[in-house]
């Protein structure tokens, strides 16, 4: 929650000075998919994870990945704009992570359920590669490995 629920998150990481995964969420759990709404997700997610920065880095804390919460109060529309946008997430000049796996914004998109939804999961783990992702979060390792290594060989072979 990057801080937003539990105050003291910032000061503990920056005391133990161990990666620190920042994710956006709209809301909180119980609430944050009752209908989110942006008016520009980009910039609203990108001013957010800026003054999120901002404060840990007045910490003396620099160690952060950003995840931008995908299915974390967003809608499938919002989810997809952030996978096909994370190279502006990157011009904020930390590592990005996706954690698209098994959710529903594959899913619905499938009208499948989420134990059915590794093929779209695959697809979304390409296209955040290709998109500029660092990392995936995932449920099913070994096919993601796969997908790296097949998007890293491609890459290398243009």
């Amino acid at each position: 929650s990057a801080g937003e629920i539990d105050k003291n998150m910032f000061n503990i990481v920056s005391e133990l000075q161990v990666p620190y995964i920042m994710m956006h969420m709209q809301g909180r759990p119980k609430n944050m998919q009752n209908n989110p709404c942006y008016k520009n997700i980009i910039q609203e997610i990108q001013n957010f994870f800026n003054k999120k920065i901002s404060e840990l880095q007045n910490k003396g804390f620099n160690n952060i990945i950003i995840d931008p919460g995908i299915g974390f109060g967003k809608s499938i529309t919002h989810n997809y704009k952030l996978i096909n946008n994370i190279q502006s997430l990157k011009e904020l000049g930390f590592p990005v992570l996706i954690g698209a796996s098994r959710k529903s914004m594959i899913y619905n998109v499938l009208n499948i359920d989420a134990q059915e939804a590794l093929n779209g999961t695959t697809v979304i783990n390409t296209l955040a590669l290709e998109n500029g992702a660092n990392m995936l979060r995932v449920h099913d390792v070994k096919e993601a490995i796969e997908c790296v290594k097949i998007v890293k060989f491609a890459k290398n072979n243009q």
